[in-house]
């Protein structure tokens, strides 16, 4: 399946060190079984501005962090905690960012937007409202 992806439409993001270090490295060992999630992660970590953990500012959404947002085409409002995979439970308010949605939101400040592949290959607008970092 081909993702048009409006890369001049993506906002800038930020990730910590760490984030970005060991979520490559989980995209990267994902590749074969999840090879859409694991390509567009790739794809973000790369045009991603990297920056020390200490210094990523508190409204970017990063790992562990619960992110209240928005799906723009439905109007359906959710809030998640952005999780590794063995940590996910989507019942529990927990997203694993081997997610499409997972993926979409790591590094965007609150008040940003995405324009990000659904599991149907639609583009669908999401925008953050608020992040908070526990």
């Amino acid at each position: 399946m081909t993702i048009n992806r409006k890369t001049t439409a993506r906002p800038p993001l930020q990730m910590r060190e760490s984030d970005a270090d060991r979520i490559s490295n989980l995209a990267m060992d994902m590749e074969r079984r999840m090879p859409q999630v694991a390509g567009l992660l790739l794809a973000e970590i790369s045009r991603a501005r990297v920056v020390q953990d200490a210094r990523l500012a508190s409204d970017i959404v990063a790992m562990m962090s619960t992110v209240r947002f928005v799906d723009d085409a439905s109007g359906v409002e959710r809030t998640l905690q952005l999780v590794y995979p063995q940590d996910a439970d989507i019942e529990a308010g927990r997203i694993s960012i081997m997610s499409l949605v997972g993926a979409g939101l790591i590094g965007l400040r609150a008040g940003q937007s995405i324009s990000w592949p659904d599991r149907g290959g639609h583009e669908r607008p999401l925008r953050i409202i608020e992040v908070s970092h526990s």
